[in-house]
């Protein structure tokens, strides 16, 4: 009740508002959203851009320039008018402002699993941009279910005005029909047509697959994610190719889930390989293999070498801790919004700084010590 009364009360508001405005030949002048004087709690008038204005000279357009498209005015000129702003309270009115541009000033993360470690960064780097923007971010959670990634973008998609699907597990076709509603951007996965972020992985890659091979390793298995992650089948496909060039054979494990449980039921089929080293999909099923590890008495790095991936927060602290390859999440999330707010998300892409990978070398990894398939 309280939010509906506050809806009807704005856009009442802003009929009142229109109405006052016809000029003497009739015509309705439209009113943008700062023009809306909405009443402020105690029922004082609201601050607009035109009090904005008088206190600090500059014009009403120029105002609206500075504080609802950042980077369009010159910064002094911004920090200026937004300094006034604050001192004066001044509110964006997000109804009105829906009414007259038919933008909400809120985005949309759709992630899998909100209690990972890996989407800590991510969401916090999306976060500091979208805020930088003077946008609103939300976030979904699917529990890894593309069912539920699908009704919760379809519930998301009339209240929001971009997408990031955060290593999404939808079709390829359910990805390009949300596209065609709204601004959507893919990470940790790529598709043809729609803007996506993805870590350059194949720098920490390699610099792994060298540490491995220096050790002595010849035989790696890959502890595989989720059939439907494209990210994994990704990070397969690179280990495969730095392998080859390092004269190591690869073998991919069973799919699993990208949790610490679906890296402890996997020891089984690592062992079975004959493999001295493993490659994770990510760092909570090399950590849950770590953990398996230490109940079934394989030593590591003594029986069994372990590299992760993502390097989230925890993995330094396991015993030993683990040796993993970096991603730059934070930036990735970043770099998401930049792409879901930019103008020309292509001339974006094109000027965008690189997003490397990085090896980090801990204590889960040693010299190889063969041993024959289980």
């Amino acid at each position: 009740m309280r939010v509906g009364f506050v809806v009807c009360t704005t856009a009442c508001e802003i009929m009142e508002h229109v109405l006052r405005s016809r000029s003497q030949s009739g015509k309705v002048t439209l009113v943008s959203p700062e023009h809306v004087p909405a009443s402020a709690p105690g029922g004082k008038p609201a601050v607009t851009i035109y009090d904005i204005a008088r206190t600090t000279g500059f014009s009403p357009s120029t105002i609206s320039r500075a504080l609802h498209k950042p980077g369009r005015v010159k910064p002094a000129t911004e920090k200026a008018i937004r300094a006034a702003a604050e001192s004066l309270g001044y509110r964006i009115n997000p109804m009105a402002r829906f009414v007259t541009t038919g933008r909400t000033g809120t985005l949309a993360l759709v992630l899998s699993d909100i209690t990972n470690p890996v989407f800590f960064d991510l969401v916090r780097g999306a976060e500091r941009r979208a805020a930088r923007e003077g946008q609103t971010l939300v976030i979904a959670e699917t529990h890894g279910s593309s069912s539920i990634e699908q009704e919760a973008v379809g519930r998301l998609l009339p209240t929001v005005d971009g997408i990031i699907l955060a290593s999404s597990r939808l079709e390829q076709d359910q990805i390009r029909a949300i596209s065609e509603h709204k601004n959507v951007v893919l990470v940790n996965r790529t598709l043809a047509g729609v803007p996506s972020v993805v870590p350059q992985l194949q720098p920490g890659i390699r610099d792994a697959v060298n540490h491995l091979g220096a050790l002595g390793h010849v035989s790696v298995a890959f502890l595989a994610g989720p059939i439907n992650l494209w990210m994994s089948r990704h990070r397969l496909r690179l280990l495969e190719e730095e392998a080859t060039r390092a004269g190591i054979s690869v073998v991919a494990t069973s799919p699993a889930e990208p949790t610490v449980e679906g890296g402890r039921q996997s020891l089984h089929d690592i062992l079975e390989t004959g493999a001295t080293a493993v490659v994770a999909y990510n760092d909570l099923m090399a950590i849950g293999l770590l953990l398996a590890c230490g109940e079934g008495n394989v030593p590591v790095p003594g029986g069994l070498s372990i590299i992760g991936f993502d390097d989230i927060f925890g993995s330094r602290f396991t015993s030993p801790p683990l040796t993993t390859i970096r991603t730059p999440l934070a930036l990735a999330g970043e770099e998401a919004v930049l792409l879901l707010t930019a103008t020309d998300a292509a001339d974006h892409m094109a000027s965008g700084e690189p997003l490397l990978a990085e090896f980090v070398l801990r204590g889960s990894t040693g010299a190889a010590v063969p041993r024959p398939a289980a």
